[in-house]
């Protein structure tokens, strides 16, 4: 195709990203609401009795809500942005890499929602719990509405992107910047990375850093397995490049 016709393809599939998004929103915002006392259970169900949530902005209860429909409508989308993104570059790639792109794709989408509910059902019951009972005596605890939002949005993008761990791992051996060996080799660099990483990502507390910690450790090492698999994978496909034993 000539460069123009890859623009308008482009922009036509950038046109249905968009529309998914706001397809999504349009059905997600009557229950925004709803949503946020979804959301803001964890940390509600731990506050001492008579103490709430407050909104400390006059516009808070109104751009909180909305701004927690439109972050929930782009993960909606998420599936179909990958499906536009996936028609765009599939005519380009050869078999053997079709066979490897698609399963990174869907892949990624599902650890990217893994990450989210791993840090809603098992990190915010522990960090919240932390917090709420580490308070000095007759403080009354009344967290905001908005810094509440922003805080969760900020966890779920930390642990989102942390489960991405084994896709980079894959990617990183199949375009060849590195090979198992190497990456086992580096363990330990890996495992003091983790550490680090989730102390500049998440609150200054110990817990949630060892529940960011510990997965992503985990996730590089099946990273390393699944990148062992689908080298030889491309290795069967390419019979000229050895496969890593």
């Amino acid at each position: 195709m000539p460069l123009v016709e890859h623009l308008l393809e482009l922009r036509n599939r950038l046109l249905k990203m968009v529309l998914a998004v706001i397809v999504c929103f349009a059905a997600i915002y009557p229950f925004a609401n709803d949503l946020y006392l979804w959301l803001s259970e964890p940390l509600r169900a731990l506050l001492p009795e008579g103490q709430t949530m407050i909104a400390t902005d006059v516009t808070s209860p109104f751009f909180a809500p909305l701004k927690l429909a439109l972050v929930v409508s782009l993960f909606a989308a998420i599936p179909v942005v990958l499906y536009q993104l996936w028609s765009f570059i599939a005519p380009g790639l050869y078999a053997h890499e079709k066979r490897l792109a698609f399963p990174l794709l869907f892949t990624s989408v599902i650890l990217f929602y893994a990450g989210a509910a791993f840090a809603y059902f098992v990190v915010f019951p522990l960090v919240f719990g932390f917090f709420t009972a580490i308070g000095p005596e007759g403080i009354l605890e009344l967290p905001d509405i908005s810094s509440y939002l922003d805080f969760v949005l900020k966890m779920f993008f930390a642990f989102g992107v942390a489960f991405e761990i084994p896709i980079a791992t894959v990617l990183l051996i199949l375009t060849g910047i590195t090979t198992p060996q190497d990456l086992a080799a580096k363990r330990p660099y890996v495992v003091v990375a983790c550490f680090v990483i989730g102390m500049l990502l998440t609150p200054p507390d110990i817990i949630s850093q060892t529940m960011l910690a510990v997965p992503m450790w985990i996730l590089f090492e099946i990273g390393i397995i699944f990148g062992r698999l689908a080298r030889r994978e491309v290795a069967d496909a390419n019979p000229d490049e050895p496969a890593d034993e």
